[in-house]
């Protein structure tokens, strides 16, 4: 197969990008994909980096960039620029998160599904935790069950969190 962009050469480059639900597959010779600067050639030479996935991720939806403001967002702290952040795949400092915060929740729930963290859980502990973790989750019900006034559902509820504080406390 002769490569897509040059028609030159062999297509040795071959990989499938998807983009809003949309397939986009590529057969482009080497050096086509280097000029081209595409992800699978870097991943296939050793020079692919995980700081390169997380801004190849951020570019692939501009929605995360509007979200985030302008390229030239900048965080008043270590002065970092969102455009530098897409590039390198890293924060310059901790207030980074509150800098770009906008942009930020759609890449996590892109990247790892969730844009909260919850850690794992070890297994001889593992017991003691899930109960708090459905304990936290059913107070945060029951208080929209209250809220929205459906006042039996909360009551069932109520009782479900009392039997497992008592096997909690066990």
């Amino acid at each position: 197969m002769m490569c897509e962009q040059c028609g030159n050469r062999t297509a040795t480059v071959h990989f499938t990008e998807i983009v809003q639900g949309e397939k986009n597959e590529f057969h482009l010779c080497e050096t086509c994909a280097k000029e081209k600067g595409y992800a699978a050639y870097q991943f296939m030479t050793g020079a692919f980096s995980v700081n390169q996935l997380l801004s190849g991720l951020m570019n692939l939806d501009p929605a995360v960039k509007q979200r985030a403001g302008s390229s030239q967002t900048r965080c008043e702290s270590c002065g970092l620029t969102f455009s530098q952040f897409s590039q390198i795949g890293r924060f310059g400092c901790a207030h980074c998160y509150e800098a770009f915060a906008p942009g930020l929740n759609p890449m996590l729930k892109k990247i790892q599904s969730s844009n909260q963290h919850v850690g794992k859980v070890p297994k001889r502990q593992g017991g003691t935790i899930a109960y708090r973790r459905e304990l936290t989750r059913l107070r945060q019900e029951l208080q929209t069950r209250i809220q929205q006034e459906q006042f039996e559902e909360a009551a069932r509820l109520r009782d479900q969190i009392r039997e497992l504080e008592t096997r909690v406390m066990e």
